[in-house]
């Protein structure tokens, strides 16, 4: 009689894990994409790790978008606790694309570990990142302290960056506009230039960023009763 081999159902399984271990890391960014694309559609905690460890090394801004797409399809109690160790990584896009993630994931209980460092960090996207994930997560009871802490860095960086801090600051709504206030009266010119366009940006969202930008720093240099007259 002919011996039966049983058939281990799981080798299929591991050598597609390591097939798609692989091409995670491979040099081409397409294959890269559709093994995220894979990664979330099987939805297998078993490659929460691989996913976050990818996140904070991957190149393609197409590719780390559907890693994080990936991860929100796992459950969060795998995923979290991954991401929030993230936060400690001294690798600046392992913290950044950890509080896009998180953010997307919108677990509120995650609110504690966007600490005054991450909302402060040196790097511009990891601090652009902590301010939208910020935005999302924080409690009702905590918004004016978080807008105080998001005015409190008006003036910093370029268009882009001020930008990212004005959008997050008029998603916060009413507890903004206290908030402005110090960046108003402030004696560096860029913090109130740039305090005078979010406030334009709260009361009308409408509002191009940049002829906003213009206008304050108009009335900045022209003072408010020059700068009102100008131009009739």
């Amino acid at each position: 009689m002919q011996e039966v081999i049983p058939i281990n159902p799981v080798t299929k399984d591991t050598q597609d894990h390591d097939r798609l271990l692989a091409a995670l890391g491979s040099g081409n960014s397409s294959t890269r994409l559709q093994a995220a694309l894979a990664a979330g559609t099987r939805a297998d905690p078993a490659l929460t790790g691989a996913l976050v460890a990818r996140c904070a090394i991957e190149p393609d801004f197409f590719v780390r978008d559907m890693l994080t797409w990936a991860l929100t399809r796992l459950p969060a109690e795998t995923t979290v606790p991954a991401l929030l160790a993230e936060l400690r990584s001294g690798r600046a896009q392992a913290r950044s694309q950890a509080l896009h993630t998180l953010s997307k994931i919108g677990a509120r209980s995650t609110w504690p570990a966007i600490t005054g460092a991450l909302l402060r960090d040196a790097d511009d996207e990891v601090a652009r990142s902590a301010w939208r994930a910020a935005v999302v997560l924080v409690p009702a009871g905590e918004r004016a302290a978080l807008a105080a802490e998001l005015a409190g860095q008006l003036g910093r960086g370029d268009r882009t960056v001020q930008l990212s801090l004005s959008r997050a600051l008029v998603a916060l709504g009413d507890v903004t506009e206290p908030a402005l206030r110090p960046g108003l009266a402030s004696a560096d010119p860029a913090v109130r230039a740039h305090a005078r366009a979010t406030e334009r940006l709260l009361h009308d969202p409408d509002a191009a960023f940049d002829l906003a930008v213009d206008e304050a720093n108009r009335i900045v240099a022209l003072g408010p009763e020059r700068a009102g007259g100008a131009g009739c």
